[in-house]
């Protein structure tokens, strides 16, 4: 009766040691689920941001387009009206200065949005990367606790 008092505790214990373990896995499970949706809304705002990135390209073609447009109906024009086409061709030259400022600017500014971008998805390759190695850390320690729970058992 004595050696089944003290298995019996001993069982107890060992239940209250799997109840203890089974709640840190939930909350293993929790810290991944939420690692998980954060790098899920990270990849979200890149691909929100990749398309911000080709409409700004779209918009900057067919400013460049239209440029182009206006330029050749300014020449096309010049060919009747020559004096009035001195100064538009002037004012065309300069909104042709200020666009080629503005295409630089928005060159600048592409140029400078996907060093963002690749920032970030190496950011978030390197918190996958950490978010792997934890991962697996855990799946080897819920091993070590299984082949210990084995071997007490």
């Amino acid at each position: 009766q004595e050696e089944k008092r003290q298995l019996t505790l001993k069982v107890e214990e060992l239940e209250r040691k799997l109840e203890t373990t089974s709640a840190q896995n939930i909350e293993f499970l929790q810290v991944i689920a939420k690692r998980e949706e954060s790098i899920h809304q990270c990849q979200l705002r890149l691909e929100e941001k990749s398309h911000e990135c080709s409409s700004l390209a779209r918009q900057l073609e067919m400013a460049i387009e239209d440029a182009k447009r206006q330029v050749e109906q300014t020449r096309e024009r010049a060919a009747s009206r020559e004096r009035a086409a001195q100064s538009k061709l002037l004012d065309l030259e300069t909104q042709l200065s200020r666009n080629k400022t503005e295409l630089n600017q928005l060159r600048r500014s592409k140029d400078d949005a996907e060093r963002r971008f690749e920032s970030c998805l190496q950011d978030l390759k390197d918190r996958l990367e950490q978010s792997e190695s934890t991962n697996r850390s855990m799946q080897s320690y819920v091993q070590f606790l299984k082949a210990s729970y084995d071997n007490v058992f």
